[in-house]
């Protein structure tokens, strides 16, 4: 690092200037990323998508669809507003709900546009719809193209506003922490500077990556924060040096042992974005590329521009000050000498605390977001409660099976297993109908079906169902596509021996996919990030307790962020409508905050390490590291709650869910572990904190 350090004071406006075009380059192409965005990222590659890819190709079936709502309207306004739509040229189908009782009921009527596998983007479909439609504002649109542009218009929206709450409060953190403008505003610059270049980069893979609509939420969240920790840390380590030292010298300290806390804290949380990767599902991967970007430039700029910005500003970073800041740390070290006395009872009063937070994990219920992403201001969920009231929309799933029989389907075995199939499907008490060629015909036996097969009209239902050597069959539920019973019975099906290759699809197939693959992933991903956090945090502290009460009291700290959420959002409280928690907080906030919360680890445990080495003893060392850490951790702590949980007043609940997960898992690691059971446990080890066989120690 002292080269390095060496070569950036050297640099220093080449640096800034490489930087300064590298952003308007970056930023060019940021302006792009919102309508490069597609869908909320809950998609697996596996049988449903194939299945729904090839019965759309073979039979015809529609690959998304739009429902259009009317409410009060005669049949000739309908046939008016479907005759517009017609001139929408990526419509495949347009089915009326004249003449068709199952698309009526009272005032309400909707009819369904079907669009084929040959539409890639549906935003500005969605679009074109709606302009078309403006002229009356009793017929709306609903469905997962509709959901999901309302998802990301609501995502800008909810990214504009949670910048405006968090960005002003973290300045004043950012105030009381330096006193000066100059100084505070510093950290801001560059996690903008950073959030900007990494959505420009983005944008450049978006060609290669489906990218979900929740990277606009979740990437300038994660690097905003890490970007002013980083700064806040690096500026406060080189102003204590600033004392003593020239610029030149405090700087090159600065990047000597603050970049050194900064790149195995960056590491620490990459490692937790990459561990998502092993969870084959589309918005993990997404987060896992967007967070890993963020934070590798936010090291960068960390490193690189914020150093060389400081040479430039010299002692001016000290301008125009507001407050006088003391440097004294009289309660801090009050504080650290209590917790060296009473260790014992600090540990308890912690762990009692953090247990009563951990109960209500037994009641969680995991869900896979829709329209609930959204409040009823939008007109897609408004349009879809409607519907749901009206028609009782979704609460009958549908199953397809799709089976491949090597000799076609159209002999007497062939009809035969069809038959055998549909009557074994009907059999379960979980199916309320089977759409097959038998029942669409109504004919119950294969006699009656090849003695009067010749008909015009069997004729079609057959070419309906069957394809050479593929047939297919709806099976309809008696349950949601999202509930338990739904999941299982596809799970059952989908290993039963029906004596031909066939696979599954429909709603029910897609939760089951995305929560069998969370769920046969998550232990290897944890894994994974236990392991290589342990093995980067022993090499960093040469020490093996640190590395395991680090992950141990991690482990316990988000087991009580997890309670909490439960209690908040599933519950009810605090003003929020109780409901489920998103399937995917726990996932992302256990990921992205095992590594987050490593900063605090990092940045307290290097402090007391460096006190250590220079031959304080071990509860000296752990003094002198909370009192010269404490401010700063609390600092960076707020502004990590600040950024994160002013998501919290967003209206996309995913996001809400995530940015409060963090807020609160933040709130408790920098308070309760980091600030109580930390020093303690560092008091009760002694020495064995920096036990690690087989190494020579420096000391």
């Amino acid at each position: 690092m002292q080269k390095f350090s060496i070569f950036v004071t050297k640099h220093a406006k080449a640096i800034v200037r490489i930087w300064i075009i590298f952003f308007l380059i970056m930023g060019y192409f940021a302006l792009q990323l919102p309508s490069k965005l597609q869908g909320d990222g809950f998609f697996v590659k596996d049988d449903h998508s194939r299945t729904m890819q090839e019965l759309s190709e073979t039979f015809d079936l529609p690959a998304k669809t739009i429902f259009v709502l009317f409410e009060n309207k005669t049949d000739d306004e309908i046939t008016i507003a479907l005759n517009k739509l017609e001139q929408v040229e990526a419509i495949q189908e347009i089915v009326s709900p004249i003449g068709i009782e199952q698309l009526q009921n009272g005032n309400f009527s909707y009819a369904m546009l079907h669009f084929g596998n040959d539409v890639t983007d549906y935003f500005p479909i969605v679009d074109e719809i709606r302009e078309i439609l403006s002229y009356d504002n009793d017929i709306s649109i609903t469905g997962e193209p509709a959901i999901s542009k309302d998802i990301n218009v609501a995502s800008q929206k909810d990214l504009m506003q949670a910048e405006a709450i968090g960005l002003p409060i973290a300045l004043i953190v950012l105030l009381l922490a330096f006193g000066t403008v100059v100084a505070s505003l510093l950290p801001v610059i560059i996690g903008a500077a950073t959030v900007i270049v990494s959505f420009g980069v983005l944008t450049l893979f978006s060609g290669t990556f489906n990218l979900s609509i929740f990277i606009l939420n979740i990437v300038p969240m994660l690097g905003l924060a890490l970007s002013i920790d980083f700064a806040l840390l690096f500026i406060n380590r080189y102003r204590e040096e600033r004392q003593t030292k020239s610029i030149e010298q405090a700087v090159q300290i600065a990047i000597q042992t603050a970049g050194r806390s900064i790149i195995f804290s960056a590491l620490c949380v990459m490692i937790g974005l990459g561990a998502m990767v092993v969870i084959k599902v589309e918005i993990f991967q997404n987060i896992a590329l967007g967070g890993s970007i963020v934070v590798f430039l936010a090291i960068i700029s960390g490193l690189t521009l914020l150093p060389a910005t400081i040479m430039l500003l010299g002692d001016r970073l000290n301008k125009w000050r507001i407050l006088r800041v003391s440097q004294k740390a009289t309660k801090w070290q009050a504080f650290a000498a209590f917790v060296m006395r009473r260790p014992l009872m600090i540990i308890v009063v912690a762990l009692i605390l953090l247990g009563a937070a951990m109960i209500p994990v037994k009641d969680m219920d995991l869900t896979i977001p829709s329209k609930e992403s959204l409040p009823t201001s939008y007109e897609s969920r408004a349009t879809f409660d409607k519907m749901e009231k009206a028609f009782d929309f979704g609460a009958d799933a549908v199953v397809y099976l799709l089976a491949e029989r090597s000799k076609g389907w159209d002999d007497e075995d062939g009809l035969t297993k069809m038959l055998d199939i549909q009557q074994a499907l009907e059999q379960n008490a979980l199916v309320k109908k089977v759409d097959s060629l038998f029942t669409t015909a109504q004919i119950d036996s294969v006699e009656i079906w090849q003695a009067a097969s010749s008909n015009p009209q069997l004729q079609a239902v057959q070419s309906h169902f069957m394809q050479e050597d593929k047939m297919y069959m709806a099976v309809h539920l008696n349950t949601s596509g999202s509930s338990t019973e739904a999941q299982d019975f596809v799970r059952e099906w989908k290993d039963k021996d029906l004596d031909v290759s066939f696979t599954l699809a429909g709603a029910p197939k897609f939760n089951q996919e995305i929560f069998d693959e969370i769920a046969n992933k998550i232990g290897l991903a944890l894994m994974i990030i236990m392991i290589t956090t342990f093995i980067i945090l022993m090499i960093a502290f040469r020490s093996i307790l640190i590395p395991v009460k680090a992950i141990i009291m991690n482990i316990i700290g988000l087991a009580s962020t997890f309670g909490l959420i439960v209690y908040i959002f599933q519950y009810g409280h605090f003003g929020i409508e109780a409901g489920t928690v998103v399937l995917i907080m726990p996932v992302i906030v256990f990921c992205l905050v095992f590594g987050l919360s490593m900063d605090y680890e990092v940045f307290l445990i290097s402090r007391i390490q460096e006190e250590y080495l220079k031959g304080a003893d071990n509860t000296k060392a752990t003094v002198d590291g909370l009192v010269s850490t404490s401010k700063i951790i609390t600092s960076a702590a707020l502004i990590m709650i600040v950024i994160t949980g002013a998501f919290a007043f967003t209206d996309v609940m995913p996001v809400k869910q995530i940015g409060v997960g963090i807020a609160i898992a933040i709130a408790i690691d920098a308070t309760v572990i980091r600030l109580m059971l930390v020093p303690s446990l560092m008091k009760l080890f002694g020495d064995w904190n920096w036990w690690l066989p087989f190494m020579k120690k420096d000391k």
